[in-house]
């Protein structure tokens, strides 16, 4: 509904508040060529909005002016402390004022004053002449600027503060703001308060003494540390006091008369969006809107589903439909636990409706049976000619499970579709996404069920709440699909990536996070009790080398004894400038010194421990007796995937604590842990891509890699490598696909930095094509702003071209290994899918139970062992057609250590 008043208001943009903001509260964005566009997006959205929402005759955005203030000549050390803006968001500051005067906004940038001074004269003006005023910001010192007329609005949170919210909000009225901001001071302004007055103190004042005049002429009556806080303050308070006060009689030569919007300039903005690459907008512009939330067609119209009368007439168009977009919604996160509270369903943008089924608060109305209407919804849900359009539907897959419901028909996954289209652009969940392709900030879980210990489950939420939450949730779904599915279409690579890895993966992740694994919680619970005991141990050494006690788990109490008593020596600082005890700090440190070893490997159990042997037997499924992962495929850039609750990839397996974790991994009686992996599968890949004859002869005649490398680098037959050299091989053979520098060469060796050079310079001169490869990609990745692999998945490199040299040559580093790394995670991708259908219905004695990057664990009965041996093999070797051999490498045993 509109919230416009007879005569449009007034709209006043604190340009300044929200570049900041945007900057800091959206995902970095960047168009291809690197261009760095977040924030300019944010504030251009924030703009649109406020031009929909309220259709302004007048409007104005203000900006701060580039220098000093008369504030700075006040009091030199006004904001001291700020850090100067960085260059990703200044670089972006003159391109958002062109493209707000495209769009035919008046801008004011004064110097000498701020652009809050700016909006207090304008807002006082406006005011006085009788018209009503909004100023948009994210600023809390504007609060003093409101009264009858003049109201702030938040538009990152549709925060509105009017005279009566302003007192809800800081306790204080508004034309007690500045008494309220002068005591308390502000940190970020570098502005002196009362020494520790906070928000609490200063409102409490305020409230007894009426004002801060009336409270300094009683300062002598406020007992105790705060009083003669209070006391000290007495001189420095007025200069306080007039910082924090906004000025209203600015002499500007804008006049309200002058804010009057100003036609679009069509063609210079269509051209500025090309440039900034901002598609949904220029869509829109360009008369293919799509399905943006600016569309007025595409407003939503939300009803829940209270009688069969309703469920029939739903499920019928359902059922006729060409695709539709459903969601439920459950009482946990937990997909395994999970169960269903409601769905809600979209058959077209603007239109859904929630099916709520369980909500059991007091009073809540009557609904659909639940069960009853699921065997009625069942049929539809597994028709796989029936299109379903979800968004991270794994999960409403494996929710639909508990109900004995198998989805199929899974034709669209907007997580996926984004994830596809730009792994890194932005995060992937539903609320961002609509944020940044639809401009539409959507209700937020948080909104209808609130926070922390006393957030509600969802069947506790009312349904005048949880009916446009949950069917806002179909609605935007479909809306994004309509977005993205036509970017897909243009680009064949990233399409059929999607069509024929991702989604097809999606169903074979819900099996395998279903299956689970059995891990001994008994094995479990005796090494938690020895990771504990060789802790105390080493706790012990560690004190007896340092010659005290002290908290090994405290970086302050290290930095004390390792720096300044052993003044062992600095290697890196912290931002804040004390000597840093990050891991990689300490490794180096080992090298020399017993202390930051003996503190490394407690660290590492102290880790295993709590992450692990104590977590592990918790995470045991109460209906399962197994533990039950969830995998990502939207998480990783390189199209790996990553796993959580618990992590099952971030086992460490070079230690032996770690490999007698893999031990609790265990089989049912009756059957064997069958562990297959690709052998060196990205070196391999390497040799692929590059065309280096010498590697690719070396995998064709099945050569140890690493020997052969040592045989070239450092001459000799393969026969005659020592184990040194071979050492030193794969350190090269690995660290120069993961971009690794002479220097970080030298460091993993332990030798000199130019024996490594030269080490890396044969290496080159043996495998030139290597080289070639490197060179070629580094100089494509920059002309194209992303990398591909060999099944068409793009990784772009917003910083390739950056003038920053770190953060280039991290994109160049990443620009060589993403191909190699990418087209690895899509090779055993395609393997889980092919075994995935093997097993099927006609392998129930095979159970796909994890995948950790190049390796899939089964648990298969021993009697099907030998044959699911050859046949897993087989089809994980067939995944590709490279022009080396793929090799996959298989072990079985009780346990998962024994069979990798």
């Amino acid at each position: 509904m509109s919230k416009t008043t007879k005569k449009p208001p007034l709209i006043l943009v604190d340009g300044s508040s929200y570049l900041y903001r945007a900057f800091h509260a959206l995902p970095p964005l960047t168009n291809s060529k690197g261009e760095p566009t977040g924030a300019v997006y944010g504030v251009a959205n924030m703009l649109r909005k406020l031009l929909k929402e309220y259709q302004p005759e007048k409007m104005a955005v203000v900006f701060d002016a580039k220098g000093k203030t008369f504030r700075h000549e006040q009091y030199p050390d006004y904001k001291a402390n700020r850090p100067p803006m960085p260059e990703e968001l200044q670089s972006q500051v003159e391109t958002l004022h062109e493209l707000v005067g495209l769009m035919g906004l008046p801008i004011i940038v004064e110097p000498g004053v701020e652009a809050d001074d700016v909006i207090g004269t304008l807002a006082r003006q406006a005011s006085e002449q009788g018209r009503e005023v909004l100023i948009s910001t994210g600023d809390k010192d504007l609060a003093q600027l409101v009264n009858d007329r003049v109201t702030l609005i938040n538009t990152m949170t549709d925060e509105r503060l009017t005279p009566e919210t302003v007192t809800e909000k800081f306790g204080v009225p508004p034309e007690r703001i500045i008494d309220y901001l002068t005591l308390t001071g502000d940190k970020s302004d570098n502005i002196p308060g009362v020494d520790k007055v906070g928000p609490k103190t200063a409102v409490k004042w305020v409230q007894q003494y009426g004002s801060l005049d009336n409270l300094l002429a009683h300062a002598d009556e406020i007992k105790g540390k705060v009083g003669e806080n209070l006391r000290k303050a007495l001189e420095q308070i007025p200069r306080s006091r007039e910082l924090v006060t906004i000025r209203t009689d600015l002499d500007l030569h804008e006049k309200i008369a002058d804010l009057k919007l100003r036609p679009v300039q069509e063609e210079q903005l269509l051209q500025k969006l090309r440039e900034l690459e901002f598609s949904s907008w220029l869509k829109e512009l360009e008369g293919g809107a799509g399905e943006t939330m600016d569309n007025p067609e595409t407003e939503g119209d939300y009803a829940a589903i209270l009688t069969q009368e309703d469920f029939r007439r739903w499920l019928e168009k359902l059922q006729q439909a060409e695709a539709f977009a459903f969601d439920t919604e459950t009482t946990s996160l937990d997909a395994m636990q999970a169960e269903i509270v409601g769905l809600s369903f979209a058959v077209k943008p603007g239109e859904a409706v929630y099916l709520p089924l369980a909500h059991d608060y007091p009073g809540a109305p009557q609904q659909l049976d639940r069960e009853q209407t699921l065997q009625e919804l069942k049929p539809l849900l597994e028709n796989p000619e029936a299109a379903k359009i979800g968004h991270n539907l794994k999960y409403d897959r494996n929710v639909l499970l508990n109900h004995g419901i198998e989805l199929s028909g899974i034709r669209h996954d907007t997580m996926l579709e984004s994830y596809v289209l730009n792994a890194t652009a932005s995060r992937h969940d539903l609320d961002t996404l609509c944020e940044k392709h639809l401009g539409h900030r959507t209700i937020h879980f948080e909104d209808v069920a609130g926070k922390g210990a006393k957030q509600l489950t969802f069947n506790q939420v009312a349904l005048e709440q949880a009916t446009p939450y949950a069917a806002e949730d179909a609605d935007m779904t479909l809306r994004l699909h309509r977005h993205f599915w036509p970017q897909l279409e243009e680009l064949d690579g990233q399409r059929r990536l999607y069509e024929e890895i991702e989604i097809p993966l999606l169903p074979v992740l819900s099996r395998m996070e279903r299956n689970g694994v059995l891990v001994d919680a008994g094995l479990l619970s005796r090494q938690s009790q020895e990771l504990a005991e060789r802790m105390a141990e080493l706790e012990q050494q560690a004190w007896q080398e340092a010659g005290q006690e002290f908290n090994l788990g405290s970086p302050k109490q290290l930095q004390e004894i390792l720096f300044e008593k052993q003044g062992l020596p600095v290697i890196r600082k912290t931002p804040r400038g004390q000597p840093s005890t990050a891991e990689d700090v300490l490794q180096e440190l080992a090298n020399d010194y017993p202390l930051p070893r003996l503190i490394l490997e407690h660290r590492s159990l102290s880790k295993l421990k709590s992450t692990y042997t104590d977590k592990l037997p918790q995470m045991i499924n109460p209906n399962t007796g197994r533990v039950h992962t969830s995998y990502h495929q939207a998480v990783a850039s390189t199209g790996r995937l990553s796993s959580s609750d618990p992590n099952l990839q971030n086992i460490p397996i070079r230690t032996a604590e770690g490999r007698r974790i893999r031990q609790a991994f265990v089989a049912p009686r009756g059957s064997r842990i069958l562990a297959v992996d690709y052998s060196q599968i990205e070196l391999r890949i390497m040799a692929h891509l590059s065309g280096d004859k010498g590697l690719q002869k070396a995998f064709a005649e099945g050569l140890d890699i690493h020997r052969a490398t040592a045989a070239e680098v450092f001459g000799g037959s393969v026969g005659t490598v020592t184990g040194e050299q071979r050492r030193a091989a794969k350190a090269i053979n690995f660290g120069l696909i993961y971009g690794m520098s002479a220097f970080g060469l030298a460091r993993q060796l332990g030798i000199g930095r130019n024996e490594a050079q030269e080490y890396i310079d044969r290496y080159f001169a043996r495998y030139p094509g290597v080289k070639k490869y490197m060179d070629r990609t580094r100089e494509q990745a920059k002309k194209q702003g992303y990398v591909e692999t060999l099944f068409g998945r793009r990784l772009y490199l917003p910083e390739i071209n950056a003038r920053n040299a770190q953060r280039r040559q991290y994109a160049e580093r990443t620009a060589i290994n993403a191909p190699m790394q990418g087209t690895a995670a899509d090779i055993i991708k395609r393997a889980m899918i092919q075994v995935d259908a093997w097993i099927g219905a006609d392998n129930p004695s095979i159970k796909m139970i994890m995948q950790v990057h190049d390796e899939l664990v089964f648990e298969v009965k021993k009697a099907a062992l030998e044959t699911a041996t050859q046949k897993i093999v087989a089809m994980m070797e067939s995944a590709a057609s490279l022009s080396v051999p793929l090799v996959a490498e298989a072990g079985a045993g009780k346990n998962w250590d024994e069979a990798h």
